[in-house]
């Protein structure tokens, strides 16, 4: 459905889009001062539709007269003939898809830095149309982070398939009777519904199975559906959804990763959610709290995380794939569950962030009925209780990894840090998605341009994009500030200085390409052996030069943009069968 902002809205959406800071995959900012090009405009229209349908947005938005990287408020003289800036909408509609065009065009005034008022213009894009990827001049463009790119095919044939996306879960199965059903299951569910429902207590008991099942939305008119076997089905029964599968696998790996020890639970599910719980290892976890001589004790795993985790998996596991779901038990104190099909969120960061519950899903009727046995909710709030429980124990945050079209979750049952967790955990300035990026700051994973840009303007991480870290008011709050000043390496005001002269530094740094102190170097200075096919690897041998690990690399020659690398190599020569030094030599070639 295509809405309009009325005057007062629109001027809240403008205020909203600017203070967003930076732009995502729906949202783009253009200066065009006095002109912009059709062709790129229509690129834009194509590539923001579709990221709106693959974001399950409702509409996208282009901004004239805004600076992008800032959101200084520039001004657009662009087609400031109404009439002339109305037709863009038929000029479009002509060179699209469908015919698609902008639900609206949006004229604002803002004042610039110096006062004066600048015209601004607000172009909503809709949506591309379910199953309708939508290409400007017949061919079709998505985003790569604030990049214009061409939509690959992978992102074109998901939007292709939603035309023929059906729900599977509510699927009939015509020759299944209720005698494939398992009595205790429909027992048990009869139970969980009265708990979902209590006002209905003294009500369910005089239904009969086919009434009861019908109210729960598992049955459709009586009969049988996918979502009835996989619940509630018989063992023997699972050969009615063939070649799906109705089984969770639990495997237990020791701490080298090998297996020890492994069983499968089919339906009925209700029942092997017990069952597969009771198989893990729920031990207690001690640690020692700030401020007393007695240890904490805890359970490894929340009750509540495991059976979300695995309740989650069975709502939205992608069953048209055949695969099963896993729960891998690992004996160092981790849990990874994982189910087919990609993730239908934009991203959990954006779970994070909202709290508005997701539109759609996979397996609805499937959902439906789960949230009718009170397994699952539809509100939104289980991915972020997870996080609130592992960060009020300071443990780890779970962990997502949504590549391969599987969706992996990890949750660790011990503390990493227990020092840094605390202090991020009890401090009311950081929200919940704010720590959880700091999480992944500490874990060493990659932050997207977006969730960088963010903790970079708090002051929470310093570094380059490509190699950043805890900032010093992070370290303070940890008590990690002694580390954090070794680390950081050369003063920022000494950087500055002599980065602004032709400078080359040369020499032992004892440290390695993944050091923070390599981070702060590299930001005013390049690295020659990072930018040349000849590297210098092994610099360090130790008077050992064949027990050495590869890739110990501690010497280094940087450079700034006044100086130019011509050539270098790696002097590794003897004298009398010894080396000279625990290092090897390093010749490099510079001009000037």
């Amino acid at each position: 459905m295509m809405f309009y902002f009325n005057e007062s809205d629109i001027e809240k959406k403008l205020d909203e889009l600017i203070a967003s800071k930076f732009e995502t995959e729906v949202t783009e900012f253009k200066e065009a001062k006095n002109s912009f090009s059709f062709d790129e405009l229509g690129r834009y229209f194509s590539a923001l539709s579709n990221e709106a349908n693959l974001h399950n947005k409702e509409c996208a938005w282009l901004v004239f007269g805004v600076e992008d990287k800032n959101h200084i408020i520039v001004g657009t003289s662009y087609r400031t003939n109404d009439k002339d800036l109305n037709s863009l909408k038929e000029e479009i509609a002509k060179q699209t898809t469908e015919n698609l065009s902008f639900i609206e065009i949006y004229k604002c005034y803002r004042k610039d830095p110096e006062g004066k008022d600048k015209r601004i213009l607000l172009f909503q894009i809709p949506a591309a149309p379910k199953g309708i990827p939508i290409a400007f001049k017949r061919m079709y463009y998505g985003r790569d982070g604030e990049s214009l790119v061409g939509l690959g095919i992978e992102e074109i044939e998901r939007i292709r398939a939603q035309s023929k996306s059906v729900d599977w879960s509510a699927k009939v199965i015509e020759s299944a009777t209720l005698d494939d059903l398992d009595p205790a299951a429909i027992k048990f569910a009869r139970e969980l519904y009265i708990k979902k429902n209590p006002r209905l207590e003294n009500e369910v008991p005089s239904w009969d199975d086919i009434t009861f099942l019908n109210k729960a939305k598992i049955l459709i008119n009586g009969k049988i559906t996918n979502t009835a076997i996989i619940l509630l089905g018989k063992p023997e029964s699972e050969h009615y959804i063939n070649p799906a599968t109705s089984t969770i696998t639990w495997i237990l790996k020791d701490k080298d990763g090998i297996e020890k020890d492994y069983e499968h639970f089919t339906c009925p599910l209700l029942f092997s959610i017990d069952e597969v719980y009771k198989k893990v290892r729920n031990i207690k976890y001690r640690y020692i709290a700030e401020g007393t001589l007695f240890p904490d004790e805890v359970q490894q795993y929340d009750p509540y995380t495991i059976r979300e985790a695995l309740n989650n998996c069975i709502a939205h596991q992608d069953y048209t794939l055949g695969g099963k779901i896993i729960l891998v038990e690992k004996e160092d104190g981790e849990l990874i569950f994982s189910n087919s099909g990609d993730f239908i969120p934009s991203s959990v960061e954006d779970v994070i962030k909202s709290d508005a519950p997701e539109n759609r899903y996979r397996n609805s009727f499937l959902a439906n009925a789960m949230v009718n046995l009170n397994m699952i909710d539809t509100i939104g709030s289980g991915i972020k209780r997870l996080f609130n429980i592992q960060r009020n124990k300071f443990f780890p945050l779970p962990e997502y990894d949504l590549s391969d079209h599987k969706v992996k979750v990890t949750i660790t049952g011990k503390v990493l840090d227990l020092n840094y967790a605390r202090k991020l955990a009890v401090d009311k300035s950081l929200s919940l998605f704010e720590i959880m990026l700091l999480d992944k700051v500490q874990k060493h994973k990659k932050l997207s341009s977006e969730e960088y840009k963010l903790l970079k303007e708090k002051s929470l991480i310093e570094g380059k994009r490509s190699n950043y870290f805890i900032s010093s008011t992070v370290a303070e709050k940890t008590n990690q500030k002694s580390d954090y000043m070794k680390l950081r390496g050369i003063n920022d005001e000494y950087c500055k200085k002599i980065s602004s002269y032709p400078t080359f530094i040369v020499g032992d740094f004892n440290m390695t390409p993944d050091d923070i102190a390599y981070a702060v170097m590299s930001e005013k200075f390049t690295d020659v052996n990072a930018v040349t096919d000849n590297d210098l690897q092994n610099t360090y041998h130790g008077y050992n030069p064949e027990g050495i690990k590869k890739n110990t690399h501690i010497d280094y020659c940087f450079v700034n943009n006044g100086i130019k690398h011509v050539s270098q190599k790696i002097i590794d020569d003897v004298v009398d069968g010894k080396f000279p030094s625990d290092h090897y030599g390093l010749y490099i070639k510079l001009e000037i």
